[in-house]
C-alpha cells in the first residue's frame, strides 16, 4: 500500500523538494535538533495524542462545523458554499489547535517559558491561552502597528497573563514581530521554547504545526460527506504563512478530484510594498530560517509588504506552499483590501457571521469562483477566524452598509 501525501513530506531533513530546511546560526542548532526529537517521540506516543484528544475536545470545543452558507449562496448564485468554522473553536482561531500541542511540547522539555510572534493577534491569545492552561510564562512579541489596529487582542493577550513586547524597527508589522522573537529565544533557548505560529521557520516547525492543524481537513472531509456527500469541487483558505490552509488542505490532498486554492493578500495594487503575495509575486529566497519563496527589494532582502490582514501580511510563505504550488497540487488565488472587506460586511450580513479580515480573503474568493461554477457544485472555505478583533478597525476606516444586500 503506498504512503499518503503527508507521510511522504517534508523528508528527513524537512525539505518539501527544495523548499524548507533549516537556516539557523549555531547557537540554535542544538535547542532545534531538540525540538526535533521530542516531536518524533510525542508524535508517535499513545499517552500524548490521547492528552490532545482530550483537551481538543473538552477544552477546545472541536469539532467545530461545516456550515452550509444558504444566504451567502443565493447571493451568489452559482455552487454551493459551505464554510469550515475554526471561528468556534476556543479563542476564535485555527491557531489553538497547534498552540495547545506546541506548549505541551514546551512542558514535555521542561521548559517554563513560550516565547512567540503574533501579527493579528490570533496566535498570541491563543498561546497566551495555552500558556495559562499548562501554567507556563508567555511572551508575545507583535509589531507596534499591528498592536495599534489589533488592540483587542493585546488586551486578551495581558488579561490571560501574557507578557506583550513592541516590535519597533521597520515597518513594525509581522517580519518585525518574527525577528525580535527569534533575537529574545536566542538568548533563552535552554529555559524557553520557540513556538512558532505558521507552517514557516526552520524544521521541523513547518511539519509540525501541518501536522498539529490537520484536524482541521480531516474533520472537515467527513462532515462534509455527511452533510454534502462526497467531497467538495473546490477547497479554498487564506494563505499568508499558511497553517490554516495546510490545515484544511491535509484532509483533501490525497484526492485528485479537488481543487486547493490559497488566497493570497494582494493589498492595493501590485507594486512591491502594496501587498503580501509571496508566491505570486517573489521568487526564491531564505529568511526566518528556511528557504521559500519571498518578496525581495532591489537588494535581495526581504522586501516591505502590506495587506489590510495583519495576519498574512508576511513576506515570504510556508515552504509546502511553495513546493505544492510548483508541482500543480494547488492554485493560487488573489484577493484585494476592497474584496475582503465587501466579503467582510457580505457575510456578516447575510449569514450572522463576522469573519476575521484574513479569514474575508478566503470568502472573497470563493464568492468570485462560486459565480463561475455551476449550482450543483460545491466551495469548501476554511472560515479560519472569527472577526472581534478587526470590528473596531473596520468600521473607523469603512462605512457599514445599512441595508443587506
Amino acid at each position: 500500500m503506498s504512503k499518503s501525501y503527508l507521510q511522504t513530506q517534508p523528508d528527513e531533513n524537512g525539505y518539501f523538494g527544495k523548499y524548507g530546511g533549516s537556516f539557523i546560526p549555531p547557537v540554535l542548532e542544538g535547542p532545534i535538533a531538540e525540538v526535533a526529537k521530542a516531536y518524533n517521540e510525542l508524535k508517535n506516543s499513545p499517552a500524548f495524542m490521547e492528552e490532545l484528544k482530550y483537551v481538543r475536545k473538552h477544552y477546545q470545543g472541536r469539532p467545530t462545523p461545516v456550515s452550509f452558507a444558504k444566504n451567502l449562496t443565493e447571493f451568489c448564485g452559482g455552487a454551493k458554499i459551505y464554510l469550515k468554522r475554526e471561528d468556534l473553536n476556543h479563542t476564535g482561531a485555527h491557531k489553538l489547535n497547534h498552540c495547545m500541542a506546541e506548549v505541551m511540547l514546551a512542558k514535555y522539555l521542561g521548559k517554563t517559558k513560550v516565547i512567540a510572534e503574533t501579527g493579528a493577534g490570533q496566535h498570541g491569545v491563543a498561546l497566551a491561552t495555552a500558556a495559562a492552561y499548562f501554567g507556563l510564562e508567555c511572551e508575545i512579541h507583535m509589531g507596534e502597528v499591528d498592536i495599534q489596529k489589533e488592540h483587542p487582542n493585546v488586551v486578551r493577550m495581558k488579561i490571560l497573563g501574557a507578557k506583550v513586547i513592541p516590535a519597533t524597527h521597520g515597518l513594525k508589522t509581522l517580519k518585525e514581530a518574527v525577528d525580535s522573537a527569534f533575537e529574545k529565544y536566542i538568548s533563552e533557548a535552554d529555559t524557553s521554547l520557540y513556538c512558532i505560529g505558521s507552517v514557516v521557520g526552520p524544521h521541523p516547525f513547518p511539519m509540525m504545526v501541518r501536522d498539529f492543524q490537520s484536524v482541521v481537513g480531516f474533520e472537515a472531509r467527513e462532515q462534509f460527506e455527511e452533510l454534502a456527500g462526497g467531497v467538495p469541487n473546490k477547497v479554498i483558505a487564506c494563505v499568508g504563512g499558511g497553517s490554516n490552509a495546510m490545515g484544511i488542505f491535509s484532509g483533501f490532498i490525497d484526492n485528485q478530484e479537488v481543487e486547493l486554492y490559497g488566497v493570497e493578500p494582494l493589498g492595493v495594487g501590485t507594486k512591491l510594498g502594496e501587498h503580501a503575495a509571496s508566491l505570486t509575486y517573489g521568487s526564491e529566497g531564505i529568511m526566518h530560517g528556511f528557504n521559500s519563496i519571498m518578496l525581495k527589494d532591489e537588494n535581495g532582502e526581504p522586501a516591505p509588504v502590506y495587506s489590510i490582514g495583519s495576519g498574512i501580511d508576511y513576506p515570504s510563505v510556508g515552504p509546502e506552499h511553495a513546493y505544492l504550488k510548483d508541482e500543480g497540487k494547488t492554485k493560487i488565488g488573489l484577493c484585494n483590501d476592497d474584496e475582503a472587506v465587501d466579503a467582510f460586511y457580505k457575510l456578516s450580513q447575510l449569514e450572522g457571521i463576522i469573519p476575521a479580515l484574513e479569514s474575508a480573503h478566503a470568502v472573497a474568493f470563493a464568492m468570485k469562483e462560486a459565480k463561475k461554477m455551476s449550482k450543483d457544485e460545491t466551495i469548501l472555505v476554511n472560515l479560519s477566524g472569527r472577526g472581534d478583533k478587526d470590528i473596531d478597525f473596520v468600521v473607523e476606516k469603512f462605512d457599514i452598509p445599512h441595508a443587506k444586500f
